[in-house]
């Protein structure tokens, strides 16, 4: 750690932030680099223990154990409450340092306006920043006013989870003070709560279903809390009570919007019920959106193909039964019912 405070305390920085960073390195007479350097010392004579032929006569005539106690004890009442600065400011710098190389790294990249007083999440050619660049598809994408919500629909395998994930780490990769993989993102202070990838528990005894109920208790609840913390909640839930027959998942989760809806927080929502928009209750509220898919001729067969651009709308396909047939589950169906 020496090695790391004395490099950080040499770097010419030239921002604000960074200068307030090393001048926290030294205090009151002591500098991290040569108290940190000091330790290491201390410690390499402690090892002298571990060389039994010089440590038991060395030891007996000058109680070499006994001084290096007190070297550490007396290091410890001059350094030891400086220690948490220190190792928080060599944390901060390390992720400023991954954010920088990742900046540097995706030059396309773009600073996020955060703006104080905003109540809306907008993003131009936002994409997911874990995907290669030569198969990231962008898409703009809104989600705003409170009392309102992005429905997304679509079939299968045609990026709706892909897309709350985008702006589920955007959202993190932005509130941390980092580049986000979009052209333009602009967005309030937010909270970020999520019902995605949610899994069941043989431990704990806990269904899928569950799990899910469990899971969206604390996104209502932190929804509920929001405006009394001050902040702007951004939830997404994705493809959510899946546990459970259609129609009883209909009636739930039309009435966890509907309260959702009332509060000042925004979010959105992937779905395959499309169903959902011919609420009465929620289809004033709702800013549908969809992907879609196409069928491509392949030899003597076909295959689905995806361009995974947001289209405004709700889904009209469905591709479960071409699945199906893809991987060669839908003829055996249909011999089996023959």
């Amino acid at each position: 750690h020496a090695a790391l405070f004395s490099h950080l305390e040499s770097l010419a920085a030239d921002s604000p932030r960074l200068r307030n960073l090393q001048s926290t390195l030294h205090v009151n007479h002591l500098s991290a680099p040569r108290e940190m350097a000091r330790l290491g010392r201390l410690m390499r004579l402690a090892d002298l223990r571990f060389q039994a032929f010089f440590h038991f006569p060395i030891n007996a005539l000058t109680l070499w154990d006994f001084h290096v106690l007190a070297a550490l004890e007396a290091w410890q009442r001059r350094t030891g409450p400086r220690l948490r600065t220190w190792f928080a400011v060599l944390g901060e710098v390390d992720a400023l340092a991954a954010f920088g190389w990742l900046a540097h790294d995706n030059p396309d990249w773009a600073f996020p306006v955060i703006e104080d007083q905003g109540d809306r999440f907008s993003a131009e050619s936002l994409a997911h920043p874990l995907l290669p660049g030569d198969r990231r598809v962008a898409n703009d994408v809104v989600v705003s006013p409170p009392g309102t919500f992005l429905r997304v629909t679509g079939s299968n395998m045609s990026g709706k989870s892909t897309l709350l994930r985008a702006i589920g780490a955007n959202v993190v990769f932005a509130l941390a003070g980092g580049p986000v993989c979009a052209r333009r993102l602009a967005l309030p202070p937010l909270v970020l709560f999520t019902s995605m990838r949610v899994q069941d528990s043989l431990e704990a005894g806990v269904s899928y279903f569950m799990a899910a109920l469990q899971r969206l208790k604390l996104v209502v609840t932190a929804a509920e809390r929001s405006p009394r913390d001050g902040g702007m909640l951004l939830y997404l839930l994705d493809e959510v009570l899946q546990g459970t027959n259609t129609a009883e998942r209909q009636v739930a989760l039309r009435h966890i919007l509907s309260h959702l809806l009332e509060l000042p927080v925004i979010g959105a929502v992937t779905t395959h019920d499309l169903e959902l928009a011919a609420s009465p209750d929620l289809a004033p509220a709702c800013h549908a959106v969809h992907f879609s898919e196409g069928v491509e001729r392949e030899g003597d067969g076909a295959r689905l193909s995806f361009d995974y651009r947001l289209r405004p709308g709700v889904a009209t396909s469905r591709n479960a039964l071409k699945l199906l047939e893809l991987v060669g589950l839908g003829s055996r169906g249909r011999r089996a019912d023959d």
